[in-house]
């Protein structure tokens, strides 16, 4: 975690309606040039079924040695390969089930005690981070870091082989010794430990299945729009039947399997929010600019918000609304959720809820006399707002968890000095992040998490993460935009930073867990395998659903991981021909939406921008979909 994060799509708060927002790093990269194997260019009535990558997509024959760079790549040796490339900014990008999909980005919500149910995936574009733990001595030996030796202590202290199976005497974080059974990568051709995937019912404390085959394919892609300026088109969604992603001043439903397009909703302007979220009848909330681009008006205001029918492709209400105080402007939002029948959007001026149902206003913006406002919401199974008071220069932020009809406040937790913004990770149990005192120095937006009881608004522990050693981040700005972490079976999972794996060359990470009561890091971990690096991307009932990014020869894998035992299952494995690893790596989990259930990945970008002249002629993708069965 080394760098900043970009600016969100929508203006930032402070800058005039008129003013342009500040440019990404660079424009998204896509795909090489000639596809991999699905339709180029849509048939009329949408995508038809994908034909099978040709044995040479380039016209080229396959070279003896791997490309210089790209994750798990070999160093360079003398009179061998050359020095590889500076990082390039990558594109952005996030799956369709026949059994109703689990709650998290992308997926309805469930009632209480649901399985899954309030988690939350992430996906929203941050910074790339390459940071490592160890370094690397002369004459090939590795010199391990102090967070990595913490990670080792805390978690893997004895390796004891009985029999055919492992158990591990793990040291616990107060200091005792505890025994586990569990199951650990390393040494296993860089699959991290995951069993491989057979037929049944879902895997244990979760409804994901593992298919009968794990080997993947390309389902579909949908190709990039053309467009002149920076352009969001952030959001994606499952529901029964498809999956829905956001294009340009459109959402459209694709088939899940074969791509074609099943409904296409037009919008007045581009989509600048998107829950996260879905009601159990696939219905979720939106933010739309109120027109389109024009001379007069290059960058219209963010101010529409509108719930769709993801079923139907129906836009059921959308409207702006006012100040309270005063005023016939509709207010410009920055982020929208929902929770329950409330959709609340957040924004500079205070924030606003509606009725799912009809667009009813239930509060309207307002800043109280004292300078106080809703920052922003976090939504799911519960509703709760980051609320700001004080001067620009020395803010004071609260935590509130709010009755979702009302707005009113059910308890309150005030942050700490030296908190300039926070992010909501998950509404129950109450989970926030932030970055104290601006200490995590990395981009990252975090330093601490902090578990809060929302009944009493009682701080139930603080957890420190050192941003050296785990790499989950959030937004700096937006409420409810973190990714690389999961909330579940009272614990915080997270994934370390890489480092140095066992092998000659490659690096590798793991995925560990916090006691949300004790604040305790516990024994135990998910390795995610030499040259591969796990990130978590939603709950599964009491399971981890994580991505693993492959190295520069492998495609990418999806595991289970269980909640208590940290074993892996296999549920996916992508192609490595190199055409197809080609795009997947384009869309980075720093930089994309990423989805999974049942057999299918979709992977999808949230900017896009003006083609450079390198890239005109290439066939860039909006979405990559995998399926394996």
């Amino acid at each position: 975690m080394t760098q900043p994060p970009q600016q969100p799509p929508n203006e930032p708060p402070n800058t005039p309606p008129n003013e342009p927002p500040a440019p990404p790093a660079g424009p998204p990269a896509g795909p090489p040039s000639g596809g991999f194997g699905a339709p180029q260019d849509p048939p009329p009535g949408g995508f038809g079924a994908p034909t099978p990558p040709p044995a040479d997509p380039f016209g080229k024959q396959p070279s003896a040695a791997p490309p210089v760079g790209g994750h798990g790549s070999p160093p360079p040796q003398p009179g061998g390969y050359p020095t590889p490339p500076a990082p390039q900014p990558n594109g952005y990008g996030y799956p369709q089930a026949p059994q109703p999909p689990q709650p998290g980005y992308g997926y309805p919500q469930g009632p209480a005690g649901h399985p899954g149910a309030g988690q939350q995936g992430y996906g929203y574009p941050t910074q790339p981070m390459h940071p490592q733990y160890g370094t690397q001595q002369p004459g090939g030996g590795k010199k391990f870091g102090t967070q990595m030796q913490i990670i080792l202590a805390a978690a893997v202290a004895v390796v004891l082989i009985i029999g055919g199976g492992v158990v591990y005497a793990t040291m616990g974080s107060d200091g005792g010794d505890t025994t586990e059974a569990s199951s650990s990568g390393g040494g296993d051709g860089g699959k991290g430990g995951a069993d491989k995937g057979g037929e049944g019912g879902g895997l244990a404390g979760g409804v994901e299945k593992a298919p009968g085959t794990t080997k993947a394919k390309v389902a579909f892609q949908v190709p990039e729009p053309k467009v002149t300026d920076v352009t969001s088109v952030m959001g994606s969604w499952l529901t029964d039947k498809a999956y829905v992603k956001t294009g340009v001043n459109e959402v459209v439903a694709y088939d899940g399997d074969k791509g074609a397009e099943l409904w296409k909703l037009p919008l007045d302007g581009e989509v600048c929010g998107a829950s996260r979220h879905m009601s159990e009848d696939f219905r979720t909330a939106i933010l739309f600019k109120e027109g389109k681009p024009t001379k007069a008006d290059k960058y219209p205001s963010c101010n529409q918000v509108g719930v769709i029918d993801l079923t139907t492709g129906k836009l059921l209400w959308s409207k702006g609304v006012t100040a309270a105080t005063g005023g016939d402007e509709p207010i410009r939002f920055d982020e929208v959720t929902l929770s329950g029948t409330t959709v609340a959007a957040g924004g500079t001026r205070g924030g606003a809820a509606f009725k799912l149902e009809n667009g009813a206003e239930l509060w309207k913006p307002k800043v109280s006399a004292d300078g106080c406002y809703d920052t922003g919401y976090g939504g799911g199974e519960a509703l709760a707002v980051v609320r700001k008071c004080g001067s620009h220069d020395s803010p004071q932020l609260s935590i509130q968890a709010l009755n979702p009809t009302t707005g009113a406040p059910l308890s309150s937790y005030q942050m700490p000095a030296g908190v300039d913004y926070a992010s909501i990770v998950s509404t129950k149990p109450l989970v926030v992040a932030a970055d104290v005192g601006d200490t995590a120095g990395d981009g990252s937006s975090i330093s601490d998490f902090f578990s809060i009881d929302a009944a009493t608004g009682k701080l139930i522990v603080r957890i420190a993460a050192d941003a050296d050693t785990y790499a989950a981040r959030c937004d700096a700005t937006d409420v409810e935009q973190c990714q690389h972490m999961a909330v579940g079976n009272n614990r915080l999972y997270l994934p370390t930073e890489e480092h140095d794996g066992t092998g000659e060359y490659g690096d590798t990470n793991e995925i560990v867990a916090f006691d949300l009561t004790t604040g305790k890091l516990l024994g135990g971990r998910a390795d995610a395998g030499d040259r591969y690096t796990l990130v978590p991307l939603r709950m599964d009932g009491a399971n981890v659903i994580a991505y693993k990014e492959p190295p520069y020869d492998k495609g990418g894998q999806i595991v289970s991981i269980d909640g208590e035992t940290f074993k892996q299952t296999l549920l996916m494995e992508n192609p490595s021909d190199e055409a197809v690893r080609d795009a997947e790596t384009r869309f980075t989990t720093d930089h994309s939406e990423v989805l999974y259930s049942q057999g299918r990945l979709y992977k999808s970008k949230v900017l896009i921008s003006e083609r450079s002249s390198i890239d005109a002629d290439k066939k860039l993708y909006l979405v990559l979909a995998f399926r394996a069965d």
